[in-house]
């Protein structure tokens, strides 16, 4: 894996913690997935509700950059609600 790739990787798991944490319940599950050409992160928290784009706070340091940032960064994002309660929030990232 180049070093850029594992950067945006890092970065990118650094979001969605940060986002499951702050806004998901206070607790999550990561999980990792390498493939031949990709790397799927996947973030399970408690809540049901999905993250969603707005603009950014660049004053009052409420955030809002996020999101936006992981769905430029990734080949694609998903959100999928899970049986057991909660969502899970995936970014698929190039290798």
């Amino acid at each position: 894996m180049a070093a850029e790739a594992a950067d945006t990787v890092v970065l990118v798991v650094s979001e969605l913690v940060t986002n499951a944490v702050r806004h998901g319940g206070g607790t999550c599950t990561l999980e990792l997935t390498a493939h031949e050409e990709s790397i799927e992160v996947a973030v399970h928290d408690s809540s049901p509700h999905a993250p969603r784009m707005r603009t950014p706070d660049l004053h009052g340091g409420t955030g809002g950059f996020g999101w936006p940032m992981v769905n430029r960064l990734a080949r694609a994002t998903a959100v999928t609600r899970r049986a057991s309660g909660g969502k899970t929030v995936s970014a698929l990232l190039d290798r």
